[in-house]
């Protein structure tokens, strides 16, 4: 079995940030088989510094190692928007972008009391859209102003709590 710890982020974490988000939008951006700009491939330090500061900014550490990194930030009373959520790919399907996202979840509940959480992503990305549907996101509209469809996904928050229980997660990595 292997450990996931999940933290908010500090200055100190900015280059396993930045090689994290470097490797996975990279990856991304092969499978989505196109030569676009990806904004989170153009960030740089200053910027991932001024997110830890203005942001919910949390990295995921697999047996002590970090391999993910998720942000959100507030963009209405009720409603958060998650950015630049990344695991590296060989550290994928381990449960690592589950417990990142839970972890979110219950920030935006119990802290910012919110009740619905949004996001984007490629539309074409089957797997990602299957992994949010798994989640109980759901595809609220597409558009292309990125150069592909982008999907606009939605999660409402259950006011119970059911939705983000407060678990300890394990996972055995397949990989």
């Amino acid at each position: 079995m292997m450990n996931i710890v999940v933290r908010k982020a500090t200055i100190d974490d900015i280059p396993d940030i930045h090689e994290i988000v470097k490797q996975a939008f990279t990856k991304y951006l092969e499978d989505l088989g196109t030569s676009h700009k990806l904004a989170a491939l153009e960030e740089d330090y200053k910027t991932i510094e001024e997110d830890i500061k203005t942001k919910n900014v949390y990295i995921a550490l697999l047996d002590g190692k970090p391999v993910g990194t998720i942000r959100y930030h507030m963009i209405s009373d009720d409603t958060a928007y998650i950015s630049r959520f990344a695991v590296k790919p060989n550290s994928q399907k381990c449960g690592v972008g589950r417990t990142l996202m839970l972890t979110v979840e219950r920030d935006v509940m119990n802290k910012d009391k919110g009740t619905r959480i949004a996001l984007h992503t490629c539309s074409k990305m089957f797997s990602l859209v299957r992994f949010y549907y798994g989640l109980n996101y759901y595809i609220h509209s597409t558009s292309t102003d990125r150069g592909y469809i982008r999907a606009l996904l939605y999660k409402e928050l259950d006011s119970q709590g059911k939705n983000c229980e407060n678990q300890v997660i394990s996972y055995a990595c397949c990989k």
